[in-house]
């Protein structure tokens, strides 16, 4: 199959354009034409009215680092031997044969964002998968970020191991050491290859931190606290960076800062209690209050915080609690895109963009609601049932 006809369409492009009755054409895993009306492919699948989706993005998860009904056996969240292991890859802890992976997909969410947990001040890279297969390095779309930690999570760690970091003041000196000396490092090699001199000798810390410094990909800063979501900013300032903030639980107090800032909020997840200190003014309201101020929203479900396929019951919870419809839907599929820097290959249903496309017959965000069809870089990876 590599068309889709008679399908109600929603874009999600530049225009957010909704096309009552119309087609999807792909080839090689591409969309090659989308349009209104009559599809000329005999052997197109008829939608018979089904609404089209892009496929649904969890833009922060930790998804395959612990095994499903295994436990700590399996658990690859964090290396915590030392708080700044940014050369760490994670997809050398991803496991694809987590049952979740497929959970997501029957939820049709079909990309997701994979981060190291919130124990090192800088943790390793972020990889950006698509939900279905069997080797990492195949679901793999792009390397789209560094993990940063502030708050709590690095503070209680090390102070158990009785090692720095102690306090917010450490976490925040060890990130800005490391990326002081990737910069410097950064420069003599420019400055060796330039000269023709030997370069400096290799250094894999300093050489993970070089795409975050020529904004190849994103720092993602968790952060809950207001305080720590401004020393995260006053970071990514100091060193140029681009960033997302993961979490950014009181974004709802500051809204009006992060908009003036250009601020990409990452929210979620939102079905968990207060747990921790820094979760005291946790509310669902939060990505209705973000987006009303203007800030681009995203959601999460922080999995297995909240478990992966519950993303669309995350954002029918923000509806409840103030998120349009329309903004609940655009922060899982096009925001999160913009967010990690993907937006040319996910996020959007239009010319040269990834056949990643969930079908449902009701609304995606009612409880009883599930996708009729989810489709993968243009292959069917889950059919479920319907009335049409």
């Amino acid at each position: 199959m590599n068309s889709i006809k008679n399908a109600k369409i929603i874009t999600m492009d530049n225009t957010r354009r909704v096309i009552e009755c119309g087609y999807i054409k792909w080839q090689d895993g591409i969309i090659t034409a989308i349009g209104e009306g009559v599809c000329d492919d005999t052997d197109a699948f008829d939608a018979c009215g089904l609404t089209v989706y892009p496929g649904f993005i969890d833009a922060h998860t930790h998804l395959g680092l612990t095994t499903n009904g295994v436990g700590e056996e399996s658990d690859d969240f964090n290396e915590e031997s030392e708080p700044c292991t940014p050369h760490m890859h994670i997809i050398d802890g991803i496991n694809p044969m987590d049952e979740s992976f497929y959970e997501a997909v029957k939820a049709g969410i079909t990309s997701v964002a994979v981060s190291p947990g919130s124990a090192n001040a800088v943790a390793g890279d972020i990889a950006l998968l698509h939900t279905s297969g069997r080797r990492v390095d195949k679901m793999c779309l792009r390397t789209v970020g560094i993990k940063f930690a502030m708050g709590e999570n690095p503070k209680m760690t090390y102070m158990n191991k009785e090692q720095t970091p102690y306090t917010r003041l450490a976490i925040a000196a060890i990130i800005r050491e490391a990326l002081s000396k990737a910069k410097r490092y950064m420069q003599d090699k420019q400055k060796a290859e330039k000269e023709g001199e030997d370069l400096p000798e290799l250094d894999m810390k300093n050489e993970a931190l070089i795409p975050l410094l020529q904004k190849r990909v994103k720092a993602h800063f968790h952060c809950h606290r207001a305080d720590d979501i401004f020393t995260a900013i006053r970071i990514a300032k100091e060193f140029d960076l681009d960033y997302l903030l993961i979490h950014c639980t009181d974004g709802h107090l500051i809204a009006d800062e992060l908009k003036e800032e250009g601020a990409f909020a990452v929210v979620g997840p939102l079905l968990c209690d207060k747990c921790k200190p820094e979760l005291a003014n946790l509310t669902p309201a939060n990505a209705g209050i973000l987006d009303k101020a203007g800030v681009c929203v995203s959601l999460c479900t922080d999995h297995s915080e909240t478990p992966v396929q519950y993303l669309p019951l995350t954002a029918a919870v923000a509806v409840k609690n103030g998120l349009s419809r329309q903004s609940a839907l655009e922060a899982m599929t096009v925001n999160p895109a913009k967010a990690l820097g993907a937006e040319d290959i996910i996020g959007s249903l239009e010319k040269g963009r990834l056949a990643d496309m969930s079908l449902f017959a009701g609304d995606p965000l009612d409880v009883y609601s599930s996708p009729a069809m989810v489709i993968i870089g243009g292959e069917i990876k889950h059919k479920g049932e319907y009335n049409a």
